[in-house]
């Protein structure tokens, strides 16, 4: 028996679709412009299989705020995460006591380990130790040759030597780097090699800095005590914790072809009241020459390239009067007597003007009869376009080097 079908009927059928039709269109939690799209709702919202329909929105917002602090609180460790690893202290000391003009970090390297006093140095990459082999676990393997271990040869201020490239841990007073790489020195060529090794904290890929990454997340400062003092009082302090909270900082640069040089922007020297007129080009910071300013640890006065020496030496000199002699390397010298006359020296960073105290802008004889202007002209060789302030300069001072936020911090800090 077949079905039969009134137009009546028909016709309801269809009001019908097209009324579902019509709803589904102008609903919203059903509608979606093109399949591109990804719809979002609120997740207690009218759309949302997670309303609560016995709730008011009132409450509801009361409910979901209540969870607020959890997710602040959440955030603000993966802020603070670096800050909160803890750091470590090693202490420094003038290198006088080793006949070195350098200075020195205690640290004990090996296994088990023996105390060294390695030269501490922001421009070299590399650790090297004159440590016995025996004190080291294994050698690398050498990735060029294939063999067991890997010697490199290496040149360092005038010298050079051969190592072979082993790891073993390097021990701080607070904490240890347990697989730390570092050159164990087989021979040596020239005098200028410290007989306790280098400890690297350049940026350069077998530096302290970049194997201790996960430690110290590419933090560290130091204060260096006075020349003459012959007491473990300074500081080398790694990673964020510990750091000043408080300091004045300039832009770290960065030079692709000098990688592990501390570049920073000096913008002019002041000579007591006098502002010394210098070429811009010969502080200006340029990768392509090599040329600007940078920071360092390991030379012993501050040397300008010679135009620029000249000028702040001639400004020094008119103010103090003389008569100069020439001691060494120091080509400004004069008797106790014209000392109350000498200025101050201030360097002017951007962002940051460093104000040199007496101790670390002049240097005196033994018997303290003759004082000297403590700095020098840049040697007149390839590299005469490299201003470098030293490590005399820097006495007393917190040096901090973050190399995240690629800054440089100065703070006056007694260490003595």
């Amino acid at each position: 028996m077949g079905v039969k079908y009134t137009t009546t009927s028909i016709l309801f059928s269809a009001t019908l679709v097209y009324l579902s039709t019509v709803a589904i269109a102008n609903d919203p939690c059903t509608s979606q412009r093109d399949d591109s799209d990804i719809t979002v709702i609120p997740i207690y919202g009218n759309c949302s299989p997670f309303k609560n329909y016995s709730n008011s929105w009132e409450n509801t917002i009361i409910d979901m705020a209540s969870k607020d602090p959890q997710r602040v609180e959440y955030l603000s460790s993966l802020d603070t995460s670096l800050r909160k690893k803890p750091g470590s202290v090693a202490p420094i000391a003038s290198g006088q006591a080793f006949n070195i003009g350098n200075y020195v970090v205690r640290v004990k390297l090996g296994t088990p380990g023996q105390l060294l006093f390695m030269v501490l140095d922001t421009s070299t990459d590399e650790a090297g130790s004159r440590a016995p082999a025996a004190l080291v676990r294994g050698a690398f393997p050498c990735p060029s040759t294939g063999s067991t271990a890997c010697t490199f040869n290496q040149s360092y201020a005038g010298s050079t030597f051969s190592a072979t490239l082993v790891q073993d841990s390097l021990r701080f007073a607070t904490s240890s780097i347990p697989s730390y790489a570092f050159g164990c020195v087989n021979s040596v060529s020239g005098g200028s090699i410290p007989d306790q090794g280098l400890l690297g904290l350049g940026r350069g890929p077998l530096s302290l800095l970049s194997q201790s990454w996960s430690l110290y997340s590419g933090v560290f400062s130091y204060c260096l005590p006075s020349f003459s003092s012959y007491y473990f009082s300074g500081s080398l302090k790694l990673g964020p914790a510990g750091q000043p909270r408080r300091i004045r900082t300039t832009p770290l640069l960065r030079n692709p072809r000098r990688p592990s040089l501390y570049y920073v922007n000096l913008t002019g020297v002041t000579v007591g009241r006098v502002r010394v007129p210098l070429p811009v080009e010969l502080l200006a910071f340029d990768p392509n020459r090599g040329s600007g300013t940078i920071i360092d640890s390991g030379t012993v006065i501050t040397r300008f390239v010679e135009p620029v020496y000249n000028a702040i030496r001639d400004e020094f000199r008119n103010q103090v009067k003389g008569p100069f002699v020439g001691r060494g390397v120091f080509d400004t010298c004069f008797v106790k007597t014209y000392e109350k006359l000498a200025p101050l020296i201030k360097f002017h960073f951007a962002g940051l003007d460093l104000t040199l105290p007496f101790e670390n802008s002049l240097i005196h004889s033994a018997y303290r009869s003759v004082a000297c202007l403590a700095m020098a002209a840049a040697p007149n060789n390839v590299n005469s376009a490299l201003n470098v302030i030293a490590n005399y300069q820097q006495q007393n001072l917190r040096i901090l080097f973050d190399t995240v936020n690629n800054r440089v911090g100065i703070a006056r800090e007694l260490c003595n």
